[in-house]
């Protein structure tokens, strides 16, 4: 049995949309962000990064994003979510890990700038530049990387759902969606996704 660390409106979203679509077996525990309960002993145990996602298995904790949805696709072969062939696959790779270490890392620096930077000057100016970096990272994608119906084209892979995740963020960024349109069918695609439904049925309960 697979489970799950998740808090709402986290980029945990992606894996758990990805577990629903390989149709695994697993729990899924929310985090309450707003009590720093990912900060507490007891989830620093399972994940000393403090973060979200975490995936228990029957082998370890995994963390980090593209790790995780590599490991589902990769255990629930029969859900297709991952392409087979080599380099496709890690052309998906390379989809996820720009979504992880690029256009996550330009959100975060909206809310999150102490990561980076001690003065309150730096913070104030790192808010600044979140909806330019984030509508840079996302024309990027729109004109480059989405091929369309999916980001590998006609098979939905793990990429869709970190793609539907992030992308989730984009207007509270200040980044106008109408200038993005095969992301803004995307989007709808993926709220058409039994799964999805679900998912995000269970996370709003």
């Amino acid at each position: 049995m697979l489970k799950l660390y998740y808090a709402p409106g986290t980029c945990a979203l992606a894996s758990h949309i990805a577990l629903e679509e390989a149709g695994a077996s697993y729990t899924a525990e929310r985090l309450d962000f707003k009590n720093s309960q990912q900060t507490t002993p007891q989830y620093l145990a399972i994940n000393p990064k403090g973060r979200v996602p975490a995936l228990v298995t029957d082998r370890g904790t995994l963390t980090e994003t593209p790790a995780i949805l590599a490991f589902i696709a990769s255990s629930f072969p029969e859900a297709k979510l991952a392409p087979e062939d080599p380099f496709a696959f890690a052309q998906a790779q390379s989809f996820n890990s720009y979504l992880c270490s690029t256009v996550h890392v330009s959100h975060a620096h909206k809310m999150r700038g102490y990561r980076w930077a001690a003065e309150e000057s730096s913070f104030a100016d790192m808010k600044r530049k979140v909806a330019e970096n984030m509508g840079a990272g996302f024309a990027l994608i729109e004109r480059d990387m989405l091929t369309g119906p999916w980001v590998m084209g006609e098979q939905y892979t793990i990429c869709d759902p970190y793609l539907y995740t992030i992308a989730g963020w984009l207007e509270g960024d200040g980044v106008d969606l109408a200038t993005l349109p095969k992301l803004a069918a995307h989007r709808k695609r993926m709220s058409e996704r039994p799964a999805v439904q679900r998912v995000l049925a269970d996370e709003k309960s």
